[in-house]
């Protein structure tokens, strides 16, 4: 006869290992269902494809009239598709932060539509001519430039359906809206004299600043995803634009492309790490990607008409 006090043993021992082996087949089981659904993440992204960049293609006639038209392209530069075929002009594609909708510029109003280019509805209608729309972080809200009369430009804000539109700027002559990452401010061109200048705001209007101070055109903006750096355009130097960055607070101004038409439009990927930009450096419209740091320019697209105001899809 076995005694008490080892038959107890045997069966604490065996409740030990029954629990140690349901904790192992627990652990084994959570890592099968995280590989099964990084695997799944993974295969959607690789469905997806490539990131894309979206940008306005067209041409001016003889008279100065821009005939423009919205396309994407992977950012290896293939699969250029467009997107809009009824408008006589359109530009400024802007990705939503969730990379579903495209805003853009169409005949002078304001339109979204799908990625695909589906499904595109103007938001307002307006009688100036409206332009260069900006997702806020949170995809709720849109910044853009209100034309009002005799080439008066404000930036407004509305809602992403259209409704409430009210003014932040109050100035005239503002331009090229774009959102700091954390929705709290608004970088913004305002024309000081002859100047296209840099100025950045609350994202209420409130506590209006200027961030540049030089001779020349220019404009642009583009936060990075950090949001501690901007990028633009300026023609600061003998008239020749080219990108540039600067801290947040507009300190540390410093030159990235140094080409004789160098560039214009930046927009950064949305890992910070590369500047997609537009160049006539090739003697005709194009888009261009270096990186952050200036280095590695390369050509994206190669097309008879000219490529402006590259928009770099966000991560899914």
């Amino acid at each position: 006869m076995i005694p008490r006090t080892s038959m107890l043993a045997r069966a604490r021992s065996w409740r030990v290992k029954t629990r140690i082996l349901r904790a192992t087949v627990g652990l084994l089981l959570a890592v099968l269902v995280a590989s099964v659904a990084s695997a799944r993440i993974d295969g959607a992204r690789a469905a997806e494809g490539p990131a894309r960049i979206a940008f306005a293609s067209g041409y001016y006639d003889a008279h100065g009239d821009l005939y423009s038209q919205i396309y994407v392209v992977n950012t290896d530069g293939g699969a250029r598709r467009r997107l809009t075929y009824r408008f006589s002009s359109a530009v400024a594609p802007a990705w939503s932060p969730d990379g579903r909708t495209i805003a853009f510029a169409g005949n002078g109003d304001v339109y979204v539509m799908n990625a695909d280019g589906r499904g595109q509805r103007r938001l307002m209608r307006t009688a100036g001519s409206d332009s260069s729309p900006a997702w806020s972080p949170d995809g709720r809200k849109i910044a853009f430039r209100k034309g009002l009369r005799n080439y008066v430009w404000e930036i407004y804000v509305m809602n992403a359906d259209g409704n409430s539109q009210r003014g932040l700027t109050r100035t005239g002559n503002d331009d090229s809206p774009t959102w700091s990452p954390d929705g709290r401010r608004i970088a913004f061109v305002h024309t000081a004299g002859h100047n296209l200048e840099i100025y950045v705001m609350n994202a209420d209007g409130s506590n209006q600043r200027r961030l540049t101070r030089n001779f020349g055109v220019g404009g642009d903006p583009a936060w990075s995803p950090d949001g501690r750096t901007i990028a633009f355009a300026s023609g600061r130097d003998y008239g020749r634009e080219a990108i540039y960055v600067m801290n947040a607070d507009g300190s540390n101004q410093r030159r990235l492309t140094r080409s004789r038409l160098d560039g214009f439009d930046p927009a950064w990927s949305p890992d910070g790490r590369k500047i997609a930009f537009a160049s006539g450096r090739s003697g005709n419209g194009d888009i261009y990607v270096m990186n952050a740091d200036g280095s590695s320019q390369r050509r994206l697209t190669r097309s008879r008409l000219n490529d402006s105001d590259p928009a770099w899809s966000p991560d899914r």
